[in-house]
Order: C-alpha cells, then sequence, then structure tokens
C-alpha cells in the first residue's frame, strides 16, 4: 500500500488542504473529534478483517460493497480484487481520500483489466500512481465520499440516479467514540440492502475514548433493526472481534 510516512510528509506542504497532518502532529494525536478521524494510520482491526475474508470464504464476485471509515482503503481493494460489482470508498476527510485511498486503489488495480501476459512483463510503479493510471475498468466500479456518515447518506439518498443499497458493508476500527455511534447505527440502516451483511471489526474496548463492542452492541439491541453475531474473537494483544450485522 501507499507509505503514510510518505504522505504525510507530503501533505505536511501544500498537499494537505484541510491541515489535518500539522494538526494531528502538533497535537500528538492520531484522533481529533471532528477534525481528523485517524484515516492516516491503518488500525490493526484491519488486517483481522482481512484475514477473517480468507478464513470464511467470503465471497464478493458481483455484490456492491462499502468500505466506510476507509482509511488507506484496504477492505475495499480486498473486495475488488474479489470481483465486486462495485465498491465505494468513504472516509471523513477529503485529504485522506485524495492522497490515500484513490492512489492506493490505483496502486493495487493498476493491472487489474490488463491480460495475463501484460501482467507478467509489468513493474510495479515507480512513483505514487495518480488516478489516470488505473485501469478504466476497475475504477469505474468506484466511488470516492469524503464528509460525515450522515452527509454521504443523503446524498446517496438524495441522488436523482437510482441507488442501489449495499450487499455487504465493510468497517473496521469506527466504534472508538460512543458519540458516534447513533450516526454510524442509522448509516447502516439506511444504506444496507434488505438482504446485506455488514462485517464490523473493532477492539473490545478503547481506552481513553470510552467506546467498545459491548457499548454498541447494546445501542444495536435498544435500536432493534439489526441482529448481530459475533463470528471472531482475537485474544492476542489488546482484544478484538469481529461483529457480522444483518436486518431482523
Amino acid at each position: 500500500h501507499v507509505k503514510v510516512s510518505v504522505v504525510e510528509t507530503t501533505c505536511l506542504g501544500d498537499a494537505d488542504s484541510e491541515g489535518i497532518v500539522s494538526k494531528s502532529v502538533s497535537s500528538h494525536s492520531d484522533l481529533i473529534p471532528g477534525v481528523y478521524e485517524g484515516g492516516l494510520k491503518i488500525w490493526e482491526c484491519t488486517f483481522d478483517l482481512m484475514d477473517f475474508f480468507s478464513e470464511a470464504k467470503i465471497e464478493f464476485s458481483n455484490k456492491t460493497v462499502l468500505d466506510l471509515g476507509c482509511g488507506a482503503g484496504l477492505l475495499g481493494i480486498v473486495a475488488l480484487k474479489g470481483k465486486a460489482e462495485s465498491v465505494h470508498f468513504q472516509d471523513y476527510n477529503s485529504t485522506v481520500i485524495e492522497e490515500i485511498t484513490l492512489p492506493n486503489v490505483v496502486a493495487n488495480c493498476i493491472n487489474e483489466g490488463s491480460s495475463g501476459k501484460d501482467r507478467k512483463g509489468s513493474k510495479p510503479p515507480a512513483k505514487r500512481p495518480k488516478k489516470g493510471e488505473g485501469s478504466p475498468d476497475v475504477l469505474a466500479k468506484c466511488r470516492f465520499f469524503s464528509g460525515e456518515w450522515s452527509e454521504v447518506s443523503q446524498l446517496l439518498l438524495s441522488s436523482n440516479k437510482p441507488f442501489s443499497k449495499y450487499d455487504i458493508i465493510l468497517t473496521s476500527e469506527t466504534i472508538y467514540n460512543p458519540d458516534y455511534y447513533s450516526a454510524l447505527h442509522d448509516t447502516l440502516a439506511q444504506l444496507l440492502d434488505k438482504n446485506g451483511r455488514v462485517y464490523l471489526a473493532s477492539k473490545v474496548h478503547y481506552f481513553g475514548v470510552g467506546g467498545g463492542i459491548y457499548l454498541f452492541e447494546k445501542l444495536i439491541e435498544e435500536r432493534n433493526v439489526f441482529r448481530t453475531s459475533m463470528v471472531k474473537t482475537i485474544d492476542q494483544g489488546l482484544q478484538r472481534c469481529i461483529m457480522e450485522m444483518a436486518f431482523k
């Protein structure tokens, strides 16, 4: 994936219109609520969820997928490589989408539309690839959104074009702050297809911020919209888990 340290250095210049890198550096924090929500860092639960896809043989072929709170976009990229029909990427910060997510998608899918012969002789791109260098077929499957979850939901649902709800929504490390739970729940309820699935990866408890899987699970039970299943628990280091959600 794209080297985040290089992007951070670049963004200390003119590339970061939001100023999130300088604010993150000056505050010595990976999270600044309402300003920067951690998208420049790849959090460990993302890798847990990617491992789970292989273990559980999650099928992405011909599915519509949303990578919610995408950061580097690794989950959505896995779905693209799994032949998803379409993959949409959302992150709170536009800088993350422009400088991390989009180049990462292009870098990972740059030869997806080429023949096997072309791929065999190809070399990895020497520089961070730009949008125009990606496979048109792959990028045609993608859309990229920045902003709050509620704003993205409103944009999609109010569009003049018919909106097909998502078969699969993937989200990792998005429940660290209980203040966001209601908005996250509403977004999932609004955007998930009636037969769809949400795969949510999280630490059991986020020390210092107060969130965690059981607190979010409590809100889900109170809303009585989704049924949940804990499909994997990881005990190494801080305890982590993966939750599957579906409509009741």
